[in-house]
């Protein structure tokens, strides 16, 4: 009976060796001429809470580095991980945006209240002029979000007039008087946001004609031909993308998604930035991957009218929303940022760059002290939050040549209920270098990892993680550096063969040469 039950307990010992030892094979695929564009990187900037103001604009005589009141420590940050595009004046703001309030004078530009976000008064003093001077800093490509819920189609005319015509106009003039002769020449244009919502809760068919009548005359002048971006869907609403791509058609450059994912599945109660267990980490997860059905169930939907995916799809707004910080203005939306949050970043990049056929662009949300931001500040102090460093991490994909991967991944479970522990992309840059970004969402076990890099040359493995200890670790005012990448040694080659060991809870990006 002894020996029974210790050949038993062999058998068994043996067997949780060989699971523990069985690695997951992954083959990657030479480029074709698929290119993961760099306005997937893009970010977002609206006039809520601190992202404008105590955010990128500091007061007027602020003692913090500064150029024109734009906030030098959080323009070099940007730069740094090539912030390709910035979306502005909103969200929900844009539609109750006039942009003839927000240029002249500083000192006479008229005040408004900002009704969506916290009640507070609106000084204007970031307008447009600024907001180009930023992006000119930044050397990015400005993302406007016109006004169509609560504006006209002339406002928004003439707006496009006043950035793009080089010629004498009467907005032209004006542009002169307010200090600036050339046109900026701004592409990337939204007719609207939200539009089935605080954008002015229209159906899609009226939005659609809507759409068609605003973007007439959103004009083309000579070199600056706009990208005009339609508001398209909230989540998983596939008859707004089906009335817009039946209605509008190619007469646009791009249509939105929004999805933004929730810890709890509750807009009520969202859960905690800082504050979970791993049930609620698992369940932030699973929502976090929903954004591949919802691009992959959109993008399907989009081919049926577009085979040659000349539309491409823009997801503007993405990222976690928690329950704000205790002690904070609800209608300001300020969230600390955690492992997890960078974990969600890493993914949903990923299922960008897997998709990087029909998406062209999307925007986190939002860059500085709102939501998923990249960048906190308190007065003088600043911090980089895990996100950020993810960026960093992927800054690497930006207008490389996608590289398909094939895997199946491991299963994360956590009581009766699984998912995906693995999600990766692959790119090669101009100079031929490979790089592969991997997540490993369960906080719990490692992954080995066999790749097989069919047709792809490379005789040396380096690479970087960014990881912690807890899900819940966060970078604060007196601990800047508690979550922040650092060199990764555990890939190697192994012949033909990448062989890596992927640390639980981490985000990993790999380069090949």
């Amino acid at each position: 009976m002894m020996k029974k039950l210790l050949l038993s307990a062999t058998l068994f010992c043996s067997s949780i060796l060989v699971q523990a030892q069985k690695e997951t094979q992954l083959t990657i695929k030479p480029a074709g001429d698929q290119v993961v564009s760099k306005h997937i990187y893009g970010h977002f900037s609206e006039h809520l809470g601190r992202c404008i103001y105590d955010g990128f604009w500091v007061g007027e005589n602020s003692t913090i580095p500064n150029k024109g009141r734009i906030r030098l420590d959080i323009v070099e940050a940007l730069k740094k991980i090539k912030v390709p595009n910035l979306r502005w004046p909103g969200g929900c703001f844009a539609d109750e945006y006039h942009w003839r309030d927000g240029i002249g004078p500083r000192n006479q530009r008229p005040k408004m209240v900002n009704t969506n976000w916290g009640g507070v008064t609106e000084d204007n003093s970031f307008g447009t002029h600024e907001f180009l001077d930023l992006c000119q800093m930044l050397d990015c490509e400005p993302y406007i979000a016109g006004n169509v819920g609560s504006g006209t189609v002339e406002e928004m005319a003439k707006w496009v007039e006043y950035l793009n015509f080089d010629g004498v106009s009467p907005m032209t003039a004006i542009r002169s008087q307010n200090g600036r002769e050339k046109p900026w020449k701004v592409s990337f244009w939204g007719v609207g946001n939200e539009s089935w919502g605080c954008g002015g809760n229209m159906t899609p068919a009226y939005y659609s004609d809507l759409y068609r009548r605003y973007a007439t005359y959103a004009r083309n002048y000579p070199g600056a031909p706009l990208k005009r971006i339609a508001s398209g869907a909230n989540s998983s609403d596939y008859n707004w993308t089906e009335t817009c791509m039946k209605n509008i058609g190619d007469q646009m450059w791009g249509l939105t998604l929004h999805y933004y994912t929730l810890p709890t599945g509750n807009w009520g109660k969202k859960g905690s930035a800082t504050k979970f267990d791993e049930a609620q980490y698992f369940s932030t997860m699973k929502n976090c991957l929903h954004m591949e059905e919802l691009v992959s169930k959109h993008a399907a939907i989009m081919d049926k009218y577009d085979p040659k995916k000349k539309v491409a799809l823009v997801v503007d707004e993405w990222g976690i929303w928690t329950d704000v910080e205790p002690g904070t203005n609800p209608g300001f939306l300020y969230q600390q940022n955690s492992l997890r949050d960078a974990l969600i970043a890493g993914t949903t990049l990923n299922i960008f760059n897997n998709h990087s056929d029909r998406v062209k662009m999307a925007n986190l949300a939002q860059t500085v002290n709102v939501l998923q931001a990249l960048i906190l500040t308190e007065k003088d102090k600043m911090i980089l939050t895990p996100t950020y460093h993810v960026f960093d991490l992927y800054k690497v994909h930006q207008d490389a040549k996608y590289l398909p991967i094939a895997f199946t991944s491991p299963d994360y479970v956590v009581g009766d209920q699984k998912i995906p522990a693995l999600n990766v992309s692959a790119s090669q840059d101009a100079s031929g270098a490979i790089h592969i970004s991997l997540v490993n969402l369960d906080p719990n076990k490692k992954i080995a990892l066999s790749t097989v890099l069919d047709g792809l040359k490379w005789s040396s493995v380096t690479g970087q993680i960014l990881t912690s200890a807890k899900l819940t670790d966060v970078n604060t005012f007196n601990d800047l550096n508690k979550v922040h990448n650092a060199n990764f040694t555990g890939a190697r080659k192994s012949g033909s063969l990448l062989k890596v060991e992927l640390p639980a809870q981490s985000v990993v990006v790999l380069e090949l040469k």
